[in-house]
C-alpha cells in the first residue's frame, strides 16, 4: 500500500503539469518552475539538486489560512519542521507568521536560527531526552505536547529543578484509522503515540496539581498523507467529548492542538479539500471556546519542492531502466513507502516524443533504489534532465550519503529568481570529521 492512496491510472505528462500550476514548457527553456528554467538551474549547479518555490510555499499556507477564515476560525499555525528543516524554508515560514512544531533539540535550534521565537515553537515527540527538555525550558518554549505519564513526571521534576513552568498540553490518542500507509499513521492504539484516551481524565488531573506544570488543554495527531477529512471528524469529535469530560470535572482546558496530516496529491488528484476539512473542524471543535493550533508539514512544502537529476544512461534488459544520477540516498520514499512521485522531462522537446514504460532508478547497489516502475516516458538520452516531483516534504531531510554519494546541493526560487541555499556537499566532505587511528 502506497502511503498516496490512489486508485486512478496513472496520469500522464499532461496530466501532471496540468495540476500543477506551478510548472509550465516553455518552447525554449523547457521545463520551468515559478518561471525559472529548470536548466538553468542544473547548469549553473549540476545535479542531482533539490528545488524549492517560495511562491508555492506562500500560496499554501495562504490558502489553508483563508479556508479557516471561510469558517471564522482562528486556528494558528506551526510549521512541522521535519517535513523540511532547511533555514530558508523556516524563514519563509516565519515571515507568514507561522510557528514551529519541533521533535528534537536539533529542530528546536534550527527554528530559533530562522528567527522563530521559542514561545512560538511547540514541542512534539515520544521520547524527549531530559537534555532536550531542559535546553527547551531554559529557552522558555512555548509548550510540550506531552505522549506519556513518565514524561509528564519528568518534565515537572525538571522543571520544578530549573524553577520554571513548563506549558503543557497532553497527546491524546484517539484509537482512528486515518486510512494511510501503516509506516505514517500515528493514531491508533497500537502505535506508540500519546496516551490513551481512557487514561487521559486522570492524568490531566494529576497534570493540574503537579509542580512545575500548567496543563492547558489536548492535543492530538492521528497520521500523514490523509486525504479525507473524515478521520479528521471522528478524531476531533473524541477530542470535543475529552474536553467536555475535563471541564466536566472541574478543570481548566483553553488549548486544542489539531495535529498535521493533511495529505497532497501525488498523482493529478486535488488532495485535500481545504474547505471540507475547515468545516470538520468548525463543526466539531468550533464552539469550545479553546485556542486551536494545527501543525502541517508535508501539504505546505511537498508540492514546493522537486528533486532535479539527469540520466546517466537507458538500458536495455529485457525492458528499459532509466538510470538517474539521483538514487535512494537522496529521496528516499519509494523504497521506504513505495511512494509515488510524479516524473517530468525537462527538455522541451520530450513532452512531444512517444512515451513507452521504463523503470527509473538510480546508481545505488540496492534493489529498492528505484523511482518508477513501468513508467510512460519519452526517450531519455544520457544528459537528458528529469524532475521528480512534489519532492519538497521528507525528501532532503531523509537524505543520506549511503554509497559515499555526496548530499545534493539545493536551490531556493524566489520572485523569479534563484538562489543557492545548500552548497553541494564535496568529496573529501564524507571523511572530513572522522578519526583515522
Amino acid at each position: 500500500m502506497a502511503d498516496a492512496v490512489f486508485t486512478g491510472p496513472e496520469p500522464d505528462l499532461a496530466d501532471l503539469l496540468a495540476a500543477r500550476p506551478a510548472f509550465a514548457v516553455h518552447a525554449q527553456d523547457g521545463l520551468c518552475f515559478e518561471g525559472v528554467p529548470l536548466n538553468a538551474i542544473a547548469d549553473q549547479y549540476g545535479t542531482p539538486v533539490w528545488v524549492y518555490g517560495a511562491g508555492s510555499m506562500q500560496a499554501r499556507y495562504a490558502a489553508l489560512q483563508a479556508a479557516f477564515k471561510a469558517q471564522s476560525l482562528d486556528v494558528h499555525i506551526h510549521y512541522a519542521v521535519k517535513a523540511n528543516d532547511h533555514l530558508a524554508i523556516l524563514s519563509v515560514f516565519r515571515q507568514l507568521g507561522a510557528g514551529a512544531d519541533v521533535v528534537s533539540q536539533g529542530e528546536f535550534l534550527r527554528a530559533q536560527r530562522a528567527g522563530i521565537a521559542p514561545q512560538n515553537i511547540v514541542y512534539s515527540g515520544v521520547g524527549k531526552a531530559a537534555t532536550e527538555i531542559e535546553a527547551a525550558l531554559a529557552q522558555g518554549i512555548g509548550q510540550f505536547n506531552v505522549e506519556s505519564a513518565e514524561e509528564l513526571e519528568m518534565l515537572s521534576t525538571l522543571a520544578t529543578h530549573a524553577g520554571s513552568t513548563a506549558s503543557v498540553v497532553l497527546r491524546m490518542n484517539p484509537d482512528v484509522d486515518a486510512g494511510t500507509h501503516a509506516k505514517i499513521t500515528t493514531g491508533l492504539a497500537e502505535n506508540k503515540f500519546g496516551i490513551a484516551a481512557a487514561d487521559i481524565p486522570e492524568l490531566y488531573a494529576r497534570a493540574a496539581n503537579l509542580p512545575g506544570i500548567s496543563v492547558r488543554g489536548l492535543a492530538l495527531h492521528i497520521g500523514s498523507q490523509i486525504l479525507s477529512p473524515e478521520p479528521y471528524a471522528t478524531a476531533y469529535a473524541k477530542a470535543a467529548d475529552m474536553v467536555r469530560t475535563l471541564r466536566g470535572q472541574g478543570l481548566e482546558v483553553t488549548v486544542l492542538d489539531l495535529g498535521g496530516g493533511i495529505g497532497i496529491g501525488y498523482h493529478d488528484e486535488p488532495g485535500m479539500n481545504l474547505a471540507a476539512f475547515a468545516a470538520v473542524v468548525k463543526r466539531e471543535v468550533g464552539g469550545l471556546g479553546v485556542q486551536l493550533l494545527m501543525e502541517p508539514g508535508r501539504y505546505l512544502v511537498g508540492p514546493a519542492g522537486l528533486l532535479l537529476a539527469s540520466v546517466v544512461l537507458q538500458k536495455q534488459a529485457g525492458k528499459r531502466f532509466v538510470v538517474l544520477d539521483a538514487a535512494m540516498n537522496e529521496l528516499m520514499r519509494p523504497a521506504l513507502y513505495e511512494a509515488w512521485h510524479g516524473i517530468l522531462p525537462v527538455g522541451a522537446h520530450l513532452f512531444h516524443g512517444a512515451a513507452t514504460p521504463a523503470d527509473v532508478v538510480g546508481p545505488v547497489c540496492e534493489s529498492a533504489d528505484c523511482f518508477a516502475k513501468d513508467r510512460a516516458l519519452p526517450d531519455l538520452s544520457p544528459g537528458a534532465r528529469v524532475a521528480l516531483l512534489d519532492a519538497g516534504a521528507y525528501g532532503a531531510v531523509m537524505s543520506s550519503s549511503y554509497n559515499a554519494r555526496p548530499r545534493a546541493a539545493s536551490v531556493l526560487v524566489a520572485n523569479g529568481q534563484f538562489h543557492l541555499i545548500t552548497p553541494r556537499q564535496r568529496l573529501e566532505d564524507l571523511w572530513a570529521d572522522e578519526i583515522l587511528i
